[in-house]
């Protein structure tokens, strides 16, 4: 009995002292911090990296989907933001990010203005970390951590594989406005499969939302480059190239979506880009594009559709289509994750447009919120007049 004893309590000092060893959020029931850690500024994208790479990181304990307080050594805080592994955050909000690829966690605000400047941060500045609430944000991440294969024998259809669709909502003319992945950036291995869908539709004119002329120039000395519909349009001069990044509401969107949907000139400035004024002379069918069609893509359609009367559900019935080709999310089929992509990716889009967050969609002016919209941007009420005519075929 004596020896019995003895064990047990061998075997207990040595779990208390195995849990005193391990990070915080193991043995010891705390909530996981990250202490004093070196920040960098990240310039693409206007993020802070946090100088721990995401094994590291999530070996502490953090989980996506957890709430967390962030604090910088200058004293800015961020409290109970998201955690997840994509920018899965609306428009403007914060989040604690660790994107695939990425060589550290990454705190920035979706689609906003740089962290960096916003928190004044400078080169020797740090960063705590500590989680606020476990799985607080879960359902979001479940919802939202979604991914799609690259292979044509995946999917139904050239169409679907390509997310290929012509858009006739609202009073859009059939035949006239087309939405789809990217007919020159082959990432993904679609680019040929739109190249011949936009052949067969007979596309005149593309948005190019996505890409500059440095990307192109690389995509088409590419040894799999393999759009030569495209490149003749290219060469034809009947490409915008608008470079968009996400951020819907800043003055950078809205400038760049002004010059590739209308031509900008004036006596004592010169033509900025390929745009509506070249647009204008084409009578379409027009492609819009970024690289998957899906969220720079579905933010100008909504913007179109809802310019030319298409209702709130309408908007959402296309919108979600890109859902259901790529991952198969349909409101039948897993309403959970349906719903949670309506109300946190597409709904604020369209609010965004509307300039009021708590707006009733269902209720409200789209139509005129699309002009207002388009004005803000700088386009004039002919040139709207114009753009709602070549797709409506009404003046």
């Amino acid at each position: 009995m004596k020896r019995m004893k003895t064990r047990i309590l061998t075997v207990l000092l040595c779990a208390v002292m195995l849990c005193g060893s391990l990070t915080l959020g193991g043995c010891s029931g705390k909530a996981p911090v990250l202490k004093d850690c070196k920040v960098i500024h990240e310039t693409e994208f206007g993020g802070v990296y946090i100088d721990k790479t995401i094994d590291e990181f999530n070996a502490l304990g953090f989980a996506y989907g957890d709430s967390v307080d962030l604090e910088f050594s200058n004293g800015y805080k961020l409290e109970g933001i998201p955690y997840y592994n994509g920018y899965y955050t609306q428009t403007g909000e914060p989040l604690l990010v660790a994107y695939p690829g990425y060589p550290h966690i990454d705190a920035a605000v979706n689609n906003g203005d740089s962290l960096w400047v916003t928190a004044g941060l400078k080169d020797g500045d740090t960063a705590t970390i500590t989680r606020v609430k476990e799985g607080a944000f879960l359902d979001i991440q479940n919802a939202r951590d979604i991914h799609y294969k690259d292979e044509r024998s995946e999917f139904p259809s050239d169409e679907v594989f390509a997310n290929f669709r012509n858009v006739a909502v609202g009073d859009i003319r059939p035949g006239v406005l087309y939405r789809s992945a990217s007919p020159c950036d082959n990432q993904h291995n679609r680019a040929s499969y739109v190249d011949r869908l936009i052949e067969k539709a007979g596309v005149d004119y593309i948005l190019d939302l996505a890409d500059n002329r440095e990307k192109i120039e690389k995509y088409m000395s590419g040894e799999d480059f393999d759009s030569p519909y495209w490149k003749s349009l290219e060469e034809s001069d009947k490409i915008a190239l608008m470079a968009l990044n996400t951020n819907f509401g800043s003055e950078e969107f809205q400038k760049k979506l002004a010059d590739g949907l209308a031509e900008i000139s004036g006596e004592d400035k010169p033509l900025l880009s390929a745009g509506l004024g070249t647009m204008l002379d084409s009578d379409g069918p027009y492609l819009v594009h970024c690289t998957e069609g899906k969220d720079r893509t579905g933010f100008v359609c909504m913007l179109l559709e809802a310019l030319c009367g298409a209702g709130y559900q309408e908007i959402v019935d296309d919108y979600m289509i890109t859902y259901d080709n790529y991952y198969q999310i349909t409101k039948e089929k897993d309403p959970a994750r349906y719903n949670v992509i309506v109300e946190n990716v597409l709904d604020p889009m369209i609010r965004g447009m509307i300039g009021d967050a708590a707006a009733d969609l269902n209720t409200a002016d789209l139509a005129g919120a699309a002009r207002a919209y388009l004005k803000a941007c700088g386009l004039s009420e002919e040139q709207i007049d114009t753009l709602k005519a070549k797709l409506t075929g009404v003046k």
